[in-house]
């Protein structure tokens, strides 16, 4: 009977730990090289997505200058002309940009294609926006001046309250805090809201606020409501004794052909309507820029508040943000609506 040699057994272990060991050795070297291929493909997909950012960014500025000429030319060729200087949802300012390719613009402007310009990576972004005008809506700055309430202001803002269903209590307290934010001699004033958002602030239903979006803005000082783009409501609670008739008439006669003076819309609504050049204008200084790139798997909006005073368009607030949606901007409608 044959048996094992003694060193045999030992040769088998000694196989089975190399084997383990190489085993071990594998495992380790490829966890390795999965752990630095995720972090390498980790780093990229950051640097993708900052470069994509940085690159909406520098877009939408651009789209934001470009509208800023806009403004800038409607109101050069406004101040050239009596006729013309008024502000109305028919002129070029108030067509909404529909989404488009970057790079078609590109090409229109410099004659080249995406192709010709290769510094720049556009082929997959697209560009869309409208202008919108906030002197379309009831601004919230006329309630109070100097922390005195203007009394003709806020009869306004009740007629709207009434005509949205909202309790007036809450008009009474939005009144009071925005009265104590400007007096300066209360230690404990609450902050005066620099958006609509932000009157919850000072105790406001947020049902009210979402309510009162459509109609009400917010601005750095008072302003006068633009009666050839201001919505059926807006009218209503602007003008006193106007009912719903005489505010859809006058949304379709300024359809056909805007109102050129306060005096056109007095021949139309009769002397029993009462307006004040204090309340009441056809054209606007405030605006609001929307801008929605969409690059790649990135998608940029961008809200931008303007001003034109003294033949200047500058912008004094901004708001810039990522969606992962692909709904479109709130359109402006030809009777100065907006909608979802």
């Amino acid at each position: 009977m044959n048996t094992p040699h003694p060193s045999l057994g030992h040769r088998l272990r000694q196989r089975g730990a190399a084997l383990l060991a190489a085993m071990l050795t594998v495992t380790l070297v490829a966890t390795f090289a999965s752990a630095a291929m995720w972090q390498q493909w980790r780093t990229i997909e950051i640097e993708t997505a900052e470069r994509a950012r940085v690159q909406s960014a520098w877009i939408l500025i651009g789209a934001l200058d470009w509208s800023r000429l806009i403004l800038y030319e409607d109101l050069r060729s406004g101040s050239n002309s009596y006729l013309d200087s008024n502000d109305h949802l028919a002129e070029p300012w108030a067509v909404p940009l529909e989404e488009a390719r970057l790079s078609s613009f590109l090409a229109a402007d410099r004659g080249v294609t995406q192709q010709e310009d290769a510094s720049t990576d556009t082929t997959d972004a697209f560009l869309s926006g409208q202008i919108l005008d906030l002197q379309a809506r009831l601004n919230l700055a006329n309630l109070v001046g100097k922390a005195t309430i203007n009394a003709e202001a806020k009869a306004q803002f009740a007629r709207l309250f009434a005509r949205l269903g909202l309790a007036p209590g809450e008009l009474d307290t939005l009144t009071e805090a925005l009265r104590q934010a400007q007096d300066s001699d209360n230690p404990n004033a609450p902050l005066a809201p620099p958006t609509l958002a932000q009157l919850t602030w000072l105790g406001v239903a947020p049902a009210t606020v979402a309510a009162l979006a459509p109609h009400v803005v917010v601005l750095p000082q008072r302003s006068t409501l633009n009666l050839n783009t201001a919505d059926a409501e807006a009218l209503m609670a602007s003008i006193e004794g106007l009912d719903a008739a005489g505010a859809n008439k006058l949304q379709a006669v300024r359809q056909m052909q805007h109102f050129r003076s306060l005096d056109d819309v007095r021949a139309l609504l009769g002397q029993n309507v009462q307006l004040n050049p204090n309340w009441h204008d056809v054209k606007s200084n405030y605006f609001e820029v929307r801008g929605r790139l969409r690059l790649g798997d990135t998608t940029v909006q961008e809200r931008s508040w303007v001003r034109r005073q003294n033949q200047t368009v500058t912008t004094f607030w901004r708001e810039r943000g990522a969606s992962a949606q692909a709904d479109g901007l709130p359109r402006q409608s030809p009777d100065g609506a907006s909608a979802p």
